[in-house]
């Protein structure tokens, strides 16, 4: 189990599949009870943590909502009694041109990318800070080092998401609490699958951005959930304010 995760309870914002479902039962792997959270069912996420041995609640939530996230916050403390770990993890990625975008349409992004994580953590954090622990990951993006066209809501979102790390770090750190965020490069799950390719087929899109990286393999989900691990860790006491490029060298700042 890791160290410091045993009896932890994780909330996992878009845990139901993809990359939330690989950081749910990684979770439970390491011995925390899990809290998925997202707009669809989560059996099989259910499923695979409590596999692991663990208990898991399964929560329709949008996090775009405050009172969806109220509802949330309400449901964890009355089975669990506190969140230990937020994992901010639930977003959406259109491709959509920026002349072709709507105001409506960059501000669906934001409300899921951006304010989704500022409601969580806006219900999670006090407790946190109460108890004198507590750890919050934040999903960024690589985009934001890189920049491709197609997606200036989206970078603008993970632009600000890391921007919202550095600044919370500092508001919870003399609390006990750590606040990072990761930046996964195009990672393979059913998400990516089903976003239509421009031109080409989807194993070419991933065989492209593999090709620019360091390590020239497409990202799988289990390339993240090592560092997610870490990051919710107690090894991971003294890192804060920080966003880790998880992306196989594709940003090499």
């Amino acid at each position: 189990m890791g160290r410091g995760h045993r009896d932890r309870i994780a909330v996992v914002t878009g845990g139901a599949v993809g990359l939330g479902r690989a950081f749910a039962q990684r979770l439970a792997h390491d011995g925390a009870h899990i809290v998925i959270a997202d707009v669809q069912a989560a059996d099989e996420t259910v499923r695979l943590v409590e596999a692991e041995g663990r208990e898991a609640l399964a929560c329709r939530c949008d996090v775009s909502a405050p009172d969806s996230v109220a509802a949330l916050k309400a449901a964890v403390e009355k089975r669990f009694g506190r969140c230990d770990i937020l994992i901010n993890n639930a977003g959406i990625y259109p491709v959509q041109s920026f002349d072709e975008m709507e105001f409506a349409d960059g501000r669906r992004v934001m409300a899921i990318n951006l304010d989704g994580g500022f409601l969580t953590a806006s219900a999670f954090a006090p407790g946190m800070k109460q108890r004198g622990w507590g750890r919050i990951v934040n999903l960024a993006s690589n985009t934001f080092g890189m920049v491709l066209p197609g997606f200036t809501h989206y970078i603008a979102s993970k632009g600000g998401m890391i921007g919202f790390t550095r600044a919370l770090a500092t508001e919870l750190g003399p609390h006990g609490v750590t606040v990072n965020a990761i930046a996964p490069s195009l990672t393979r799950t059913p998400g990516t699958l089903a976003r239509k390719p421009r031109g080409a087929t989807k194993d070419d899109d991933y065989r492209d951005v593999a090709n620019r990286q360091a390590i020239k393999q497409p990202q799988q989900p289990a390339d993240l959930v090592g560092t997610v691990s870490f990051l919710t860790s107690d090894d991971a006491a003294f890192i804060t304010g920080q966003t880790l490029y998880v992306d196989g060298g594709m940003v090499r700042a």
